[in-house]
């Protein structure tokens, strides 16, 4: 299935809304300057970029108290897989679940062996916010689908990671073990602390509108709800204003350069992954970038994949600078576990040509059953993260 749609004639000129063929003597309509264009575009990203902090401050709220009774009295390392995923799915943040991880491996609360599955959950929780996100072009089916695709192929890869690594990891403890002689190698440097000036920003807008609804009265479960209702119409508004404006700015002949220059090397694709995630701190803020690109047409789901991968990577920078100042050895070794991980799933499912298209196939395939039928978007948000991570806590834990 070809991933790019049938370009409207009117792509191919300069501005958005004009016609390949004018009616003679009819006037032209005016066009929007593309240094206008690019700056509503680049408030439009802002504004989107918060609506993803709304969200996860949204999901924090919910899950305060809840998620960190999750990670106590856990035995079974499928019942720790299936707490690293709710756990993050409850905070909306994958290192507020390391964090976690990393505290009670140092109290003695969680032993090494059961910390790891716990990394690997938390990998398949942080995916949620982008599938959520992509809710934001429901109502266009053709984007939807594209959307929906490229969101779904960084949970289905992470799935199919720990499907084979799991079982790996329980044999033979060879991320654990890797991860050891790692820190012992490298344990004695000195943590860097960074903070992204982006990512500050968008907390900072977060913060505000946070703080608006808090001096109306609202708090707890409903400041929770508000916060999620307000986000969600930010990113509906947002998305569907930002993917006018990228068909305008991005017209055939770039996105076809963009295309091509990632088609020939899926490296670059990861490069620039870990590039954009390193820089703002949070592989969901780059992966949900990826959905409006997508979803209008200017880039492919097979170049979206590997700069997902990228991200997955990037994620884990962070937490390897900081982790070097803590005290315990364990901080940095979970970090490079979660790293060893990401980095491992990449070669297999990106490396290896025919398990590659297992992600792109299972994405393509869940983007259409879905646009078809919207209900099966709730059934698989609702298995993939919520009943099967619940049932495995209820058999194995």
């Amino acid at each position: 299935m070809s991933e790019d749609p049938v370009k409207p004639s009117w792509l191919t000129q300069a501005g958005e809304g004009v016609s390949a063929n004018p009616t003679p003597g009819a006037p032209r309509a005016r066009q929007v300057p593309a240094w206008l264009r690019l700056v509503l575009l680049l408030a439009l990203l802002y504004g989107f970029l918060v609506a993803i902090g709304m969200m996860s401050a949204a999901f924090k709220i919910l899950g305060e108290g809840s998620a960190g009774g999750l990670f106590e009295g856990v035995v079974s390392p499928f019942a720790a897989l299936a707490v690293g995923i709710l756990g993050t799915v409850l905070v909306q943040s994958s290192s507020v679940t390391t964090s976690t991880i990393v505290a009670m491996c140092g109290s003695g609360q969680l032993s090494l062996p059961l910390a790891v599955p716990m990394i690997m959950g938390a990998n398949i929780g942080t995916t949620v916010t982008n599938t959520l996100v992509s809710v934001g072009s429901v109502r266009r089916s053709g984007e939807f689908r594209r959307a929906f695709a490229c969101a779904t192929v960084h949970d289905i890869f992470n799935y199919c990671a720990v499907i084979v690594l799991l079982p790996l990891e329980l044999a033979t403890g060879v991320l654990a073990k890797t991860a050891i002689w790692l820190t012992e190698l490298f344990g004695s440097g000195r943590g860097v602390e960074y903070e992204s000036p982006i990512k500050a920003g968008i907390k900072a807008g977060t913060k505000a509108v946070q703080g608006v609804l808090e001096d109306l009265g609202l708090s707890g479960g409903v400041l929770s709800v508000a916060l999620l209702a307000v986000a969600l119409v930010l990113i509906f508004v947002c998305l569907t204003l930002i993917t006018k404006n990228m068909r305008a700015l991005l017209v055939a002949r770039i996105e076809a350069s963009l295309n091509g220059v990632l088609g020939r090397s899926g490296l670059l694709g990861i490069a620039v992954g870990m590039a954009i995630t390193v820089a703002v701190q949070s592989s969901s803020i780059t992966t949900s970038l990826l959905v409006p690109l997508c979803a209008a047409g200017i880039l492919t789901l097979p170049n979206a994949y590997p700069i997902t991968l990228g991200a997955n990577i990037g994620t884990t920078v962070t937490a390897l600078l900081a982790s070097m100042a803590a005290e315990s050895s364990l901080g940095l070794t979970i970090a490079l576990v979660h790293l060893l991980f990401n980095v491992a799933g990449t070669v297999l499912f990106y490396g290896i040509p025919p398990l590659r298209q297992i992600p792109l196939r299972g994405a393509r395939w869940l983007a259409i059953l879905t646009t078809n039928n919207k209900l099966w978007l709730l059934v698989y948000v609702g298995v993939a993260f919520v009943l099967l991570p619940g049932l495995a806590i209820l058999l194995f834990d």
